[in-house]
């Protein structure tokens, strides 16, 4: 009974099964999102405005924190001309020194940890 109830509450929290479980090494990432990972450890500057705002994780697909802990980061598609889909969103209080960040290739619907 313990492990249904356990199972279920993983569920209803986004922790079972969650796309954040899975990994991607910085080497297999676009090579623009190795750039970008470069650009938020130097502190910028970012090619987009909106480069480093709030990321609200409202769909809860990455692991709950407090309103503010996550940055989300434009990763340039070549050829378009509109920012895409693709972004890295870092979380930790040191925007410089993350904790962890992730990458999503497709508007946050799945993402994967981004390996040290």
């Amino acid at each position: 009974m313990r492990f249904l109830l356990s199972l279920l509450l993983a569920f209803q929290f986004g922790l079972a099964g969650s796309a954040w479980a899975q990994e991607i090494g910085q080497d297999e990432l676009p090579p623009e999102g190795r750039v970008v990972l470069g650009l938020i450890s130097a502190g910028g500057p970012f090619p987009y405005k909106r480069d480093g705002i709030t990321f609200g994780n409202f769909e809860k697909r990455l692991p709950l924190q407090r309103r503010g802990y996550y940055r989300e980061y434009t990763v340039p598609t070549p050829g378009l001309k509109h920012r895409g889909a693709r972004r890295i969103v870092c979380g930790g209080w040191q925007r410089q020194q993350p904790d962890a960040c992730w990458y999503t290739a497709d508007h946050y619907r799945s993402f994967r940890q981004i390996a040290d």
